[in-house]
């Protein structure tokens, strides 16, 4: 787990070390445990090195292959690497570490790197120089997990872990994408490459790029999409059960693979509680880790949000050493600078409670599991996927999801709020984008069924990938390595082609909520005990029942009571002063009506509001103030 950064010019003038220490110094904080750059010509690579499998210094990078064509740095972790290499060895490789790093290298020299990263199980962002054909390759895993960002412009082409990398190389100046913008605001999330950095794109996730150290645009092929479809032929319950179980335990215990201290979150979910049960059958001394919420203030559904007591039950009966910490409203105010620091980029929900987690993991271990994933792949959201299961066509399905999707502003409220830049964005269609998610997706469906497993695919390609970005920066701000065993290849391969009623109920009832509706998850659940049924189902057998089968609990703070009470003089700093660095895009009146329907109880605008405040950080971190 580390991180990664590197350019090339195009004039063909040699790379800098000096330029590629900066880059790689501005990312220290994802491997503090050695650093290293290399200079092919006018390609050069740099590399921060959190050590997790073999700590030698025979795995520093950036690494040679055996027969001297390739030179990589790699970020990530490969579960599967012991049968890789095996097959390799098979074919006469060599090897001279006992970690996974070798292993991608080689893979790369015998199948390239096209052919080797369909059948790499982990999570990764690999960049390898083809010193023979003069190109730089860059991948993604499968979903995301690990980050990739690029600039590409006539004279050269950057990339980083993290865009603090791009920017400390010069490579790049801090100013923001208003069309990126545009889509934030709609979706609180990229749905698109766009980043809020102009410039700036993102790797899609499944995707390998060629970059050709003569310039031109590079060539981005995906290797990997989700898919989501009914069987053609499918089984009984109990053999979808015994396969699930024993795909899951395989998952977690693949993913227990270091040679340092492993924990887990423990947030009193089903999803978290049940890695850890089966994490703990094989770690003799389990570290676990939860987040808690100082209730004192909280009103209505947000007196539940606490979940430190379901937490401790399950570390008792895992017999975990289990460690805790308490938000208060005022810990977000003190968080937001580092936070706007290390996300470089606001995307899905208020994220500072991963923040804080991962730093009270991070005081313990090195590597952390988290149960992300789980509600992806197995259904855990019904009240959306509920919204469009009835439709009459496709463009009816896009209506009406589209319409759900858009959590923060929709078009008449962007046009209101974005008024200082619209002539600037008009053209940025946010509906359009929605349905480009589908470009590869059959559009002719049939069925209820097809329906969910198309709901399914665009969350998995938009709101998961979201979640793990910001998982990623935010673990990696404290040098901790998050590990997400729900995103194990042939897990997610069972998930997708498991029928639709093995996770979830009644099919063609349409469940209207809205996003921003406090307790949505708690209403639906009690009304149809619905979403990820085979799974709560397994799960009932590793972790109390009164767990498996709760009221789903999202990992959210009371910030929409903390927005009107201990929050509301941080909240008004920023939306009532007009010299906010927010009005250099936005309308001051527009914004204020919308936060006093808030304050008012009118409506809950929660998400916005931390969508504002995390905008007005981000510039304070990153864009230059205008010029006068």
């Amino acid at each position: 787990m580390c991180g990664i950064a590197g350019y090339i010019n195009y004039s063909g003038e040699g790379a800098d070390k000096a330029v590629l220490k900066a880059m790689s110094d501005a990312i220290a904080h994802r491997g503090p445990d050695g650093e290293g750059q290399v200079v092919e010509g006018a390609c050069g690579l740099a590399h921060r090195r959190l050590a997790i499998l073999d700590l030698s210094d025979a795995s520093l990078q950036p690494i040679v292959s055996a027969d001297g064509r390739h030179v990589m740095v790699y970020n990530g972790e490969l579960y599967n690497f012991a049968e890789i290499r095996a097959e390799l060895e098979a074919k006469g490789h060599v090897f001279r570490t006992t970690g996974d790093t070798e292993v991608v290298l080689e893979a790369i020299a015998e199948w390239g790197l096209a052919g080797a990263v369909p059948r790499f199980n982990g999570m990764f962002a690999i960049a390898a120089w083809d010193r023979k054909e003069n190109v730089l390759h860059l991948a993604r895993d499968r979903y995301g997990i690990k980050p990739l960002y690029y600039v590409n412009n006539d004279r050269l082409f950057a990339f980083g872990s993290e865009i603090k990398a791009i920017l400390a190389g010069g490579h790049l100046k801090g100013d923001l994408c208003a069309e990126g913008l545009v889509e934030y605001l709609t979706f609180q999330n990229f749905f698109t490459d766009r980043t809020i950095f102009r410039d700036v794109r993102m790797l899609p996730a499944g995707s390998v790029m060629t970059v050709r150290a003569g310039g031109g645009k590079p060539s981005v092929r995906r290797y990997w999409d989700y898919c989501f479809e009914e069987p053609e032929t499918a089984r009984s319950e109990d053999d979808y059960l015994e396969e699930l179980d024993h795909l899951f335990r395989q998952a977690v215990t693949r993913q227990l693979v270091a040679d340092v201290d492993v924990g887990s979150y423990l947030s009193g979910g089903m999803d978290s509680g049940s890695i850890t049960a089966i994490a703990a059958k094989t770690l003799p001394y389990m570290r676990t880790f939860t987040v808690g919420f100082d209730l004192h203030s909280a009103s209505g559904v947000e007196l539940a949000f606490d979940e430190r007591r379901a937490a401790e039950l399950m570390s008792y009966k895992f017999k975990t050493e289990h460690y805790e910490m308490v938000l208060k409203a005022g810990d977000m105010e003190r968080a937001m600078p580092r936070l706007a620091r290390h996300l470089e980029e606001p995307r899905v929900g208020q994220s500072y409670p991963n923040f804080y987690a991962a730093q009270l993991a991070s005081k313990f271990v090195k590597v952390v599991l988290s149960g992300a994933g789980g509600d992806e792949i197995f259904a855990g959201y019904p009240w959306r996927y509920y919204r469009a299961v009835v439709n009459s066509d496709f463009d009816d399905y896009v209506g009406k999801y589209y319409g759900f999707w858009q959590r923060l502003l929709d078009k008449d409220q962007l046009r209101g709020v974005l008024d200082p830049v619209w002539d600037d964005v008009k053209h940025v269609s946010p509906v359009d984008i929605f349905r480009d998610v589908f470009a590869n997706r059959p559009n002719e469906l049939d069925s209820p069924e097809d329906y969910i497993n198309q709901s399914l695919y665009f969350e998995a390609r938009t709101f998961l990938h979201g979640l793990l970005v910001v998982e990623d920066k935010l673990s990696m701000a404290h040098s901790l390595e998050t590990r997400v065993p729900f995103l194990d290849n042939d897990l997610v391969d069972f998930a997708m082609r498991l029928p639709t009623h093995m996770k979830l109920g009644n099919l063609t009832e349409v469940v209207r909520e809205d996003e921003n509706q406090l307790g949505k998850a708690r209403k639906h659940f009690q009304k149809t005990k619905d979403g990820k049924l085979i799974l709560r189902k397994l799960m009932s057998r590793y972790i109390p029942d009164e767990v498996a089968n709760a009221v789903k609990q999202g990992f959210s703070a009371p910030d929409a009571s903390w927005f009107k009470g201990e929050s509301i003089d941080y909240v008004n700093r920023v939306v009532d002063d007009p010299k906010s660095r927010i009005y250099e895009f936005m309308d001051a009146k527009s914004v204020h009506a919308l936060v006093d329907a808030h304050m008012s109880g009118a409506e809950n605008k929660r998400l916005l509001i931390w969508s504002l405040l995390s905008l007005e950080s981000w510039m304070d971190e990153f864009v230059h103030p205008p010029a006068g």
